[in-house]
């Protein structure tokens, strides 16, 4: 506190209480020392305290200002000389400060002057500096975007060149590292904004480019699958003519050629495929012939969008669509073998195209999938070529065919596909070619038959002889010891059959070749093919031959003779048969050839047909008959008919020396039954209706020829009067009215010793009544007129023999 508020303090001390003293120093000290703001609570504290508190607080303040006034005062007394000296200098300063100022002034004014240039310049280096900063940044922020707009622009340069797989790698450096450096430029938007579109362009445009490449291996797969199986046939060719100049093999093809075997695979010498393979080009492959980056372009840029599944799917869908497309064969595909082997390439042109893409892409097809894919095309081309086959009639275009099938399933199981199936159809197709060779066959046999004149071969020096024989296993040794010239039994068309058939072997084992067979398979199928041939097409033509009209009993006796020769022949082709196969005859299950039933079923239809056409030959003479069957007197000659009819048979059975024996017989046997039948039966013809002793007589004259002609045994070998007994039904009817010896054969009926005993009573009723009508004048019965006893005796003969007929119907 200071002196002044210390001594004001003491004098009011009397007369005021301590407490108020106190108080108004305290607000005093606050009102110095607060600041003016917060004065206010202050003074209010004031006017708050006791009555009379402001004047006394007034007084209080008063008295604390007087003290402050006399402090200063105090104060500027002691400073004030310091003061005036100060005042002094200050002026002094003055003075000069004028004089500075206008040293300032100008020196302003020349500075001024001078750095108007200096400005200038230095206006001109900030916006450079500027400019500089700006730069700067421009080329800061240029280095930043460059990138991204280099790998735009590459993006674009790589579309129009259609490098898509790239453009889409680069569209994924600009969306993960180049891009969102430069994110909140406008450009880098826009880039943003077109990414997707050039994505689906891209995607549009590689699915594009799938489709072009689908129709192109649609389009190709003729030339792959043509160039595959050229590769798979050149490779068999070659293994082939290796395999035959180290060794002989079942497998060989013989072909007789002017009468010289050439030894072939599949038509090509070995000589000849070892320079068709040197001298071959090199065959082009798949991957030559159809560009296959598309397809793996495609892949590659739906793999990298995230829609490989997809592409999958649709590729898989579409390839299946040109399978079934491939596997349509056209509808006269069986007329020629093009049109096979134009089905079999676009075939195989498609699988080597999937294995392609199987081995070259990752997943893009399974070989699941292609299994499937094979097993459904495997299917439909075993009912394509099972049904096609069935339609073709020549063996040629069949052999053609299977050559085209094996070529085929070797190709296709080198690039890994199942052909089991394949060389299972070959077995039904190769019963279908032996069809077909036997309906070929028939028509050789049918034209050999028409053109063979059914004589003995006649042979005029060794030479002609020797021809023969190399072409029919012939042997006679007494037909060796005759002279020039001679015959051989048989005709033109034994040794012409027997070579035809040995050529059906040949052309048989064409097709066994390259099946997979072994040579104890393919001579059972020879066997068998050799057997339909023999007892079906062989015989069938046989047969149709004897039943031709032209067909005379000079030719069913050649006939018979050829197939004799035939039947001794088949032995010969056994040994052929086993010669080509290289198996031993004696080989378990071994099939022997039928000949020997055929040929004898041959000729037992040739000798049927001998029997059948004697018997039209004698019913033709007896047309000619023309009886006087009211004749009185008979002529005392023989018809002429039955003359001439005798006459035929003697010149007919000289024909029949060359004739087994008993072939001989039966058909002079047979002949002779049928004459004796023919003139029984001529009597007893309802249409004839009388006649007279003296037709008997004639007709009797008619029966003694025929029976001379019996005694005369026109063919060897007949014990006793057997061939006289094909008259004797005859004989003992006509001597039975020639004698009329009724009471005879009355008394005798039914006793094995009869000498009527081949009558039957009711043949001699039926004549017997022919010759009763007593309308007729020249009847016999007429001259019994005028003797009862002798006409009572005929009825009672009559009577008797009706009775004998009725005792045998109801025995019967």
């Amino acid at each position: 506190a200071s002196p002044y508020t210390s001594g004001s303090t003491a004098k009011m001390a009397g007369g005021e209480s301590l407490e108020t003293v106190t108080e108004h120093e305290r607000i005093l000290q606050e009102i110095e020392s607060t600041d003016t703001a917060c004065v206010g609570p202050t003074l209010r504290s004031v006017y708050d305290d006791q009555p009379n508190a402001h004047k006394k607080f007034m007084e209080k303040l008063e008295a604390r200002i007087r003290n402050h006034d006399r402090e200063i005062e105090k104060m500027c007394n002691f400073h004030h000389q310091g003061f005036v000296d100060a005042i002094t200098e200050l002026l002094k300063v003055r003075a000069n400060a004028g004089k500075l100022k206008v040293q300032v002034t100008d020196t302003n004014r020349r500075l001024q002057d001078a750095g108007k240039e200096v400005i200038a310049q230095t206006e001109g280096m900030i916006g450079c500096r500027m400019q500089q900063r700006n730069i700067a940044t421009t080329v800061e922020k240029l280095q930043l975007c460059l990138p991204a707009l280099e790998m735009y622009s590459k993006l674009k340069e790589q579309m129009e060149v259609k490098r898509y797989y790239s453009a889409l790698k680069t569209m994924e450096q600009l969306e993960n590292d180049y891009l969102p450096r430069v994110s909140h430029y406008r450009f880098c938007q826009i880039m943003t904004e077109n990414l997707p579109k050039l994505r689906q362009e891209i995607k549009e445009t590689s699915m594009s480019d799938l489709k072009d490449f689908l129709e192109s291996i649609r389009k190709h797969s003729d030339k792959i699958g043509e160039t595959a199986m050229k590769q798979a046939q050149q490779l068999r060719t070659f293994h082939s003519a290796v395999q035959i100049q180290t060794k002989m093999s079942y497998g060989r093809t013989l072909h007789m050629k002017n009468g010289n075997i050439s030894d072939q695979v599949n038509g090509i010498s070995p000589d000849q495929g070892l320079e068709e393979e040197d001298g071959e080009e090199e065959v082009l492959t798949a991957q030559d012939l159809v560009d296959f980056s598309p397809v793996y372009r495609c892949l590659h840029i739906y793999t990298v969008l995230g829609d490989r599944e997809t592409f999958e799917s649709y590729y898989r869908k579409q390839r299946r669509k040109q399978a079934r497309l491939v596997l349509q064969p056209q509808s006269n595909m069986h007329e020629t073998v093009e049109g096979y082997r134009k089905y079999f390439n676009q075939i195989v042109g498609f699988f080597v195209v999937e294995d392609h893409i199987l081995h070259a892409t990752q997943g893009l097809v399974t070989r699941a999938y292609t299994d499937e894919l094979w097993n459904m095309a495997l299917a439909k081309t075993v009912a394509v070529l099972r049904t096609h086959s069935s339609y073709c009639t020549d063996p040629d275009i069949v052999l053609e065919l299977k050559s085209l099938i094996v070529i085929f399933a070797d190709t296709l199981q080198g690039y890994g596909f199942p052909v089991n199936r394949l060389f299972d159809l070959l077995h039904e197709i190769r019963d279908q070619y032996n069809e077909t060779l036997l309906k070929k066959w028939a028509g050789v046999f049918r034209d050999i038959f028409e053109a063979d004149n059914y004589s003995p071969i006649p042979v005029s020096n060794e030479e002609e002889y020797k021809m023969v024989i190399s072409r029919f296993p012939f042997q006679d040794a007494e037909l060796e010891k005759q002279t020039f010239p001679k015959k051989f039994p048989m005709s033109q068309s034994v040794p012409q059959i027997y070579m035809q058939v040995k050529e059906f072997i040949y052309a048989s084992l064409k097709f066994s070749e390259s099946l997979h067979r072994s040579s104890t398979e393919i001579d059972d199928m020879l066997r068998k093919a050799t057997n339909l041939l023999l007892s079906r097409t062989l015989s069938n033509a046989l047969q149709n031959l004897i039943k031709k009209p032209h067909i005379g009993l000079t030719e069913l006796v050649q006939i018979i003779i050829n197939t004799t020769h035939l039947e001794q022949a088949c032995k010969y082709l056994e040994d052929f048969i086993t010669n080509i196969t290289n198996i031993s005859p004696e080989t378990v299950h071994t099939t022997r050839l039928y000949g020997l039933s055929t040929f004898k079923d041959a000729r037992h239809g040739a000798e049927g047909e001998i029997y059948t056409k004697l018997n039209q030959k004698i019913d033709e003479f007896i047309q000619l008959a023309d009886y006087d069957w009211t004749m009185s007197e008979p002529d005392g000659r023989a018809s002429g008919y039955l003359m001439d009819l005798i006459n035929f048979l003697r010149s007919t059975f000289q024909v029949f020396t060359h004739l087994p024996g008993k072939v001989a017989q039966t058909a002079c046997m047979s002949a002779c039954k049928h004459l004796s039948t023919s003139l029984m039966q001529m009597l007893l013809d309802n249409e004839l209706k009388q006649i007279s002793m003296g037709a008997i007589q004639q007709f009797n004259l008619d029966v003694i020829q025929c029976e001379l002609f019996a005694t005369s045994e026109p063919v060897p070998g007949f014990q006793g009067d057997t061939l006289q007994l094909a008259f004797i039904d005859l004989r003992q009817l006509l001597d039975l009215f020639m004698v009329w010896d009724w009471s005879t054969y009355l008394a005798d009926y039914g006793q094995p010793t009869s000498k009527y005993l081949r009558v039957n009573p009711s043949t001699a009723l039926i004549l017997l009544e022919k010759m009763k009508d007593t309308n007729k004048k020249n009847n016999i019965f007429a001259q019994f007129r005028k003797d009862r006893d002798k006409q009572r005796l005929i009825d009672t003969v009559v009577k008797q023999l009706r009775s004998l007929v009725n005792g045998m119907s109801q025995h019967t």
